[in-house]
């Protein structure tokens, strides 16, 4: 059975910051128009990279009626879902390679709102040994996880594909490298989210986000 709003194409802003200012200043840009925010957090363990690590500081904006959702390249997610939560996050997107035990995580992250398992560039579709029945939606990383601006990789795409044929109802999110010379191939081949950081914010987020929802 289809349920009608499970493949909404939707774009999503990124962020990936290391200080709040950065973050809030971001937020306040695309809250007028964006339906979810993507927040990243990064541990320096996962990738060589470190972002704003405080949830509390969201809350003033995850009352608002806007979805945030949570992007964990962290060692042991599990451990995150709940404080994000209780800071209102709604969406919780773990990297499946620093995962100690997936069926936990997954299991913990329903009980506070959607889940979602990421999988690296390098990371095969098969490493999701869970069903795709017990995900709220899966996430392909199409450029290396750890940092913004980076070159799409089309060749992620053969994930995608794979994973719609697996499922042919279930949100598949992409991040990175999305842009106006990307995103038709991304959605062609059956993705249905599109997180942007650098091509969104590089210009006006506004207009840049408009033109992407042109493709939808």
């Amino acid at each position: 059975m289809i349920i009608p709003d499970k493949l909404h194409h939707e774009i999503i802003p990124g962020i990936l910051e290391q200080e709040w200012s950065e973050i809030e200043k971001k937020i306040e840009l695309v809250k007028p128009f964006a339906k979810t925010i993507h927040i990243d957090l990064l541990d320096s363990v996962f990738a060589p990279n470190k972002t704003f690590f405080d949830p509390a500081p969201f809350k003033k904006y995850t009352e608002q009626e806007i979805i945030f959702e949570l992007h964990m390249m962290v060692d042991n997610p599990t451990q995150y879902l709940k404080p994000w939560a209780d800071a209102g996050f709604k969406r919780f997107i773990g990297q499946i390679e620093h995962m100690p035990d997936v069926a936990e995580f997954v299991a913990a992250g329903q009980l506070l709102g959607e889940v979602g398992l990421a999988l690296d560039t390098p990371t095969p579709v098969e490493k999701i040994t869970v069903s795709l029945e017990d995900l709220d939606f899966v996430f392909v990383m199409t450029v290396k996880a750890g940092f913004s601006r980076q070159s799409f990789l089309p060749e992620m795409l053969e994930k995608v594909k794979s994973l719609r044929a697996k499922s042919p109802f279930i949100p598949i999110e992409i991040d990175g490298g999305v842009s106006d010379q990307t995103i038709t191939q991304a959605k062609d081949a059956g993705t249905t989210r599109f997180v942007s950081t650098g091509f969104l914010f590089g210009g006006n987020p506004q207009e840049q986000y408009q033109k992407l929802c042109g493709f939808m």
